[in-house]
């Protein structure tokens, strides 16, 4: 499975690229912002978005989310400190993990993901 990071805090996102890593996927690149998001959606459609929120570039998480499901059929798991905020509400959008998270929490999320993945 193809993974993007799209997470503007360098530590979450190291942490979060290990963990894919560690669960034998390959992460297409950290983006953080929506410009770095487009460009490596674009150069390589990931088969799962890990989103967060809000980005360099301000509350543009749902946003750029939004259009690579849209335009790559991405799927999306949004990770953010606040959950009520995710729009769960576009074809794509398969779920949420709030922040602070732990390692179990996003692997079992990755694999559920994996799931739903053709």
């Amino acid at each position: 499975m193809k993974i993007l990071i799209i997470e503007d805090e360098i530590f979450p996102a190291l942490h979060l690229e290990e963990v894919v890593r560690e669960l034998g996927c390959t992460v297409i690149g950290i983006a953080p912002d929506t410009e770095s998001a487009r460009s490596l959606a674009e150069r390589e459609p990931a088969d799962l978005a890990l989103v967060d929120l809000n980005l360099r570039d301000g509350m543009t998480g749902p946003a750029v989310a939004r259009e690579i499901a849209s335009r790559y059929g991405t799927k999306v798991l949004f990770l953010t400190a606040n959950p009520s905020q995710a729009a769960l509400d576009f074809e794509g959008a398969i779920g949420v993990v709030s922040k602070p998270f732990d390692v179990q929490t996003v692997a079992r999320a990755i694999e559920l993901a994996r799931q739903v993945i053709p």
